[in-house]
């Protein structure tokens, strides 16, 4: 692959990065993608670049659910009032972007609790644990994509 193709296989890579912070995009899949389409290009022991890639993006991924999912069964947070969180947060993404996901996310998880517990302090510390479980996500994203982002880096400069 040229200079130029590597490049901007770097920035999509970036671009990845940003996405798993942001949660605007699909961070990590940009990163596989960017490192597929570098392998499928570069060929021979890319691939195996490639595979490395994929089993770490795909243990960060099964991590982000379990880590997630413990912290929120911890604070008594169901699995409903999460769906009720992310349903209002992508409708929150259109109405207000960007900032909005967060807001409705938060804001329909403290609701759902009220309506479940009817308790103002209980729906708070839901909400709080759920914002937890959102940067325990982000931070076990990040962590998968930057690793994965090494693997391809360290590729590029031994394949």
């Amino acid at each position: 692959m040229s200079a130029l193709g590597e490049v901007l296989i770097g920035l999509v890579i970036l671009v990845g990065l940003l996405g798993t912070v942001v949660q605007v995009l699909p961070g990590n899949l940009l990163v596989l993608g960017a490192i597929l389409v570098w392998a499928w290009a570069t060929g021979g022991a890319a691939w195996w670049v490639f595979v490395a890639a994929a089993a770490v993006i795909g243990v960060a991924e099964l991590l982000q659910w379990l880590l997630a999912g413990r912290h929120l069964r911890r604070a008594d947070v169901p699995w409903s009032t999460m769906a009720w969180g992310g349903a209002a947060g992508i409708v929150g993404f259109f109405v207000v972007p960007v900032v909005g996901l967060f807001l409705f996310f938060v804001g329909a998880v403290y609701l759902a609790e009220l309506a479940r517990r009817h308790d103002s302090a209980a729906a708070r510390g839901a909400a709080v644990a759920a914002l937890k479980a959102t940067g325990i996500t982000i931070l076990v994203q990040l962590t998968g994509g930057l690793l994965a982002a090494a693997i391809g880096l360290i590729g590029v400069w031994r394949v």
